[in-house]
C-alpha cells in the first residue's frame, strides 16, 4: 500500500510540476509578448529551452527546504498526498481566474496544512505534535546568513516582490540616466563594473573548494560548477546591461529600442533559468519528503526498484557531524523536463495580466523586470529560500511602471493580485486539511 501511495504522489507531484509549468509560463514570457520581440509561440519554446536548462545550473538548496516544511520523521504519505492534490485545485482554479498566484505558496500551504492536520490527530509524540510538526523557523547553521522554516517563506510573499521592485526601480533610474550625454552616468557605471567584479572574486567557488568536480581538468569544473555559473549568468546579464549604458546617449531612439529587443532574449532566458530552477526544485523537494517518509516506514525496503532509485537522503546532522543529502539522477531531470514540457503549454490568460494589465511594457522596461527578476530569484536561491516567480516578476514589472510615474501603475488590478498572494497559503492550507481528512476515510 505504502509503494502505491509513493507511486500516486511522484505522478502527482509531477502533474503539479506540469500545471506550474503553464500556470507560471507568463511569468516567462509576458514581457517578451508584450513587446513583440517574440510571437507567444516562440517565447514558450524560448522559455521552455532555459527551464530545462537550468538543471546544470543550480543545486538542490531550495529542494531541501521545501522537503523539510514538515518533521518528515511525523508524517506519513497521506500527508503529502493530501499537500498535492490540494495544491493541484488551488493552481488549477487560480489558472482558470487568469490569477498570478505563486505555485511555490501553493505547494508549501498544502504541505504545512496536511501536515497540520495530522499532528492533531495522527501524532502522539508532545515535540511534534499540533502546530509543532511544521519547521516554523530553524536557525541559521555554520555557513548559512539566513534563518529557513516557513516563516521565512511567508516573509518572502512581501521580500521577494520588493526586492524585485527595488532593483528594478535603481536599474530603470541607471538606464535612463545613462542615456543622457553626460560624462557622470559613465563613471558611475565604469565604478559599478569595478564592484561587481570585485564581488564576483569573492562568490565564486574555487577549484579546491569543489566537492564533487564535474571534470579532471580543473579550468572546465571551475567554470562548469552550478554555484559558478549561476554567477557568471549574474555577470553576463549585468555586463550586458553596463555596456548598453556606455554606449546608450550615442544611440538614436530606434537603434536603442533594437538594442534592447535583442537584450530581451538574453534577460528572459535568465528569468526563464530561474524560474526552472526555483521552481522545479519545489517539486524535487517533494519527491524527496515522500521517498524519505517511505524509506522510515519500510526500513527493509529495496532502495533501487528496477529504473526507480529511492536512494534519498536528507541533508542533516548527527552527533554534531553534517550529513550531505543524495538526490538521485531521476529526480531533477525529470523534474526539470516536465516543467518545461507545462511551459510549452502556454497561460495566456495571466499572460495577459502580467504583460499589459499591470503597466505598459515598451523593451526598456522588458529589459529592465526581467533582469531585476532573474537577479532576485538567482539571490535567493543561494539562500535556498523558495520564492515565487509570479511575485519577483510582478514586483519588477511595478518597479518600472514607478519610475515612470506612480499612475503608470494600475493600482487596482496591482491590490487584487496582493490579495491573491495573500491568501494562497491559507486557502491551500485549508483545502489540504479538508483533503486529508477526506482521504483518511478511505486510506
Amino acid at each position: 500500500m505504502d509503494f502505491t501511495l509513493l507511486i500516486i504522489i511522484i505522478v502527482l507531484a509531477l502533474i503539479f510540476d506540469y500545471i506550474n509549468g503553464f500556470h507560471d509560463a507568463a511569468n516567462s514570457i509576458a514581457t517578451i509578448v508584450a513587446t513583440k520581440v517574440l510571437t507567444p509561440f516562440q517565447a514558450v519554446l524560448w522559455a521552455a529551452l532555459f527551464n530545462f536548462m537550468a538543471y546544470w545550473v543550480f543545486g538542490f538548496g531550495v529542494a531541501d527546504t521545501v522537503a523539510k516544511t514538515a518533521h518528515t520523521s511525523s508524517i506519513n504519505l497521506t500527508v503529502i498526498l493530501a499537500g498535492v492534490i490540494a495544491a493541484i485545485i488551488w493552481n488549477l482554479i487560480t489558472w482558470w481566474k487568469g490569477i498570478p498566484s505563486s505555485s511555490s505558496h501553493t505547494l508549501i500551504g498544502g504541505f504545512a496544512g496536511a501536515a497540520i492536520a495530522h499532528g492533531f490527530s495522527g501524532v502522539t509524540d508532545p515535540e511534534h505534535a499540533g502546530f509543532k510538526i511544521v519547521n516554523w523557523l530553524k536557525d541559521a547553521k555554520e555557513g548559512e546568513l539566513l534563518p529557513s522554516g516557513v516563516m521565512i517563506v511567508i516573509l518572502f510573499i512581501v521580500f521577494a516582490p520588493l526586492l524585485g521592485m527595488i532593483i528594478s526601480y535603481f536599474m530603470s533610474l541607471w538606464l535612463m540616466y545613462s542615456s543622457k550625454k553626460n560624462i557622470y552616468p559613465k563613471i558611475f557605471t565604469v565604478v559599478l563594473m569595478i564592484l561587481v567584479f570585485w564581488f564576483m572574486s569573492t562568490v565564486l567557488v574555487p577549484y579546491e573548494d569543489i566537492k564533487k568536480p564535474r571534470f579532471d581538468n580543473h579550468l572546465y569544473s571551475f567554470l562548469c560548477e552550478p554555484a559558478n555559473i549561476k554567477w557568471f549568468l549574474v555577470a553576463i546579464v549585468f555586463y550586458s546591461l553596463a555596456i548598453f549604458n556606455m554606449f546608450f546617449s550615442q544611440l538614436s531612439t530606434a537603434k536603442a529600442e533594437a538594442v534592447l529587443k535583442k537584450m530581451q532574449l538574453l534577460s528572459s532566458a535568465a528569468f526563464s533559468l530561474g524560474h526552472g530552477g526555483n521552481d522545479s526544485q519545489k517539486v524535487m523537494g517533494i519527491i524527496a519528503a515522500a521517498v524519505a517518509v517511505y524509506i522510515k516506514s519500510n526500513p527493509n525496503v529495496d532502495m533501487s526498484i528496477g529504473w526507480l532509485d529511492l536512494n534519498v537522503v536528507l541533508p542533516s546532522e548527527k552527533d554534531g557531524i553534517k550529513i550531505d543529502g543524495h538526490m538521485p539522477e531521476w529526480i531533477p531531470l525529470t523534474c526539470y523536463t516536465v516543467i518545461a514540457l507545462g511551459t510549452l503549454s502556454g497561460g495566456w490568460k495571466i499572460v495577459k495580466t502580467m504583460g499589459s494589465k499591470i503597466t505598459k511594457v515598451t523593451a526598456f522596461e522588458g529589459v529592465v523586470a526581467e533582469s531585476a527578476g532573474a537577479l532576485t530569484l538567482f539571490s535567493t536561491e543561494h539562500f535556498k529560500i523558495p520564492v515565487s516567480t509570479t511575485h519577483t516578476i510582478a514586483g519588477s514589472i511595478i518597479g518600472v511602471g514607478i519610475t515612470k510615474r506612480i499612475s503608470a501603475v494600475r493600482w487596482g488590478i496591482t491590490v487584487k493580485l496582493l490579495w491573491a498572494w495573500i491568501l494562497t497559503i491559507p486557502i491551500s492550507a485549508i483545502l489540504a486539511v479538508m483533503v486529508y481528512y477526506l482521504l483518511n476515510l478511505f486510506l
